[in-house]
């Protein structure tokens, strides 16, 4: 398939932009051994217009500006096809919260929650939820911003630290079991991969640069990880994503917990959709054009 010139979109202005540079070099290093004509554009740095000479853009830009739809929307209006989700599916799964909307509305489970803002009553949220708590920016991902609030005198600094990066934050009831994770390429689900780490959490370090983090996968025996798949599907299709994304749970006592979607995955040496995708017998540079090949517009 001639994909004509591509551009892999990485960097960016966003709170990821070191994770961005990191998957995006990945990823165009793996287009050019496919023989692929593609080329670094970081859109921090060049104007989108500069667009309009290529082909084709591969979105390897996490958080703002790159996955929250922003980016599609430009791309759609200079009819160039991209990979990933679309406008509205990509606005949403940024979004914890309307997420967690769309998601309590399909029946998908989903941990309590509750928004918080500066004139919250803190304790008054900690009768209801419990400890611990997570506390989140809505509209950020790699664990940015994230803290795991153990004692409720805590709750309003998390609250702080969140807010530095989104005007809506969340604060999310603790759920205790295994944290496991599934990848989603076309309408297939991959190997799930389960996290476990010595880190309090699993945090930016822990995603990204600890080497005490370990990656079981498949993280689930064979029966469990076929009984979640429909339910996997039914998650990416609901909230309208196509082409690739990975979804975040927790599977605890009372069964899974659905956390978040992430419609542009990381695709660096630490990333669990290029490590599910070998498991599945995807060597990462197919990987890479399997996902170009989704590209569209609309």
């Amino acid at each position: 398939m001639n994909f004509g010139k591509v551009a892999v979109l990485l960097g960016g202005r966003s709170a990821e932009r070191e994770i961005s540079l990191k998957s995006g070099h990945a990823v165009l290093s793996a287009l050019k051994r496919k023989g692929v004509d593609a080329h670094a554009f970081d859109p921090a740095f060049e104007d989108i217009s500069g667009l309009k000479g290529f082909n084709r853009a591969f979105i390897a830009l996490h958080g703002r500006y790159g996955e929250d739809g922003t980016i599609q929307g430009a791309l759609e209006l200079m009819n160039i096809p991209y990979t990933g989700s679309g406008v509205m599916a990509s606005s949403l799964s940024m979004d914890k919260w309307r997420t967690k909307l769309v998601w309590a509305a399909a029946n998908i489970p989903i941990a309590k929650y509750e928004l918080l803002t500066a004139d919250t009553d803190f304790d008054a949220v900690v009768q209801r939820l419990g400890l611990p708590i997570f506390v989140k920016p809505a509209c950020e991902g790699s664990s940015i911003g994230i803290s795991k609030v153990k004692h409720k005198e805590d709750l309003k600094n998390a609250f702080d630290l969140a807010s530095e990066y989104d005007s809506l934050v969340i604060a999310e009831a603790f759920v205790e079991g295994r944290e496991v994770q599934f990848p989603v390429l076309g309408e297939e689900v991959l190997p799930s991969i389960r996290i476990e780490t010595p880190h309090d959490f699993y945090d930016f370090d822990a995603k990204y640069f600890a080497e005490d983090t370990k990656y079981i996968c498949p993280g689930l025996p064979n029966e469990e990880e076929e009984g979640l798949k429909a339910l996997i599907l039914k998650s990416f299709r609901v909230l309208g994503c196509r082409g690739w994304a990975r979804v975040d749970l927790i599977l605890g006592k009372e069964g899974p917990c659905f956390l978040e979607m992430n419609t542009v995955p990381g695709m660096t040496d630490h990333s669990l959709v290029p490590m599910s995708a070998k498991k599945r017998g995807i060597e990462f540079d197919d990987l890479v054009m399997r996902i170009l090949e989704e590209s569209h517009v609309g």
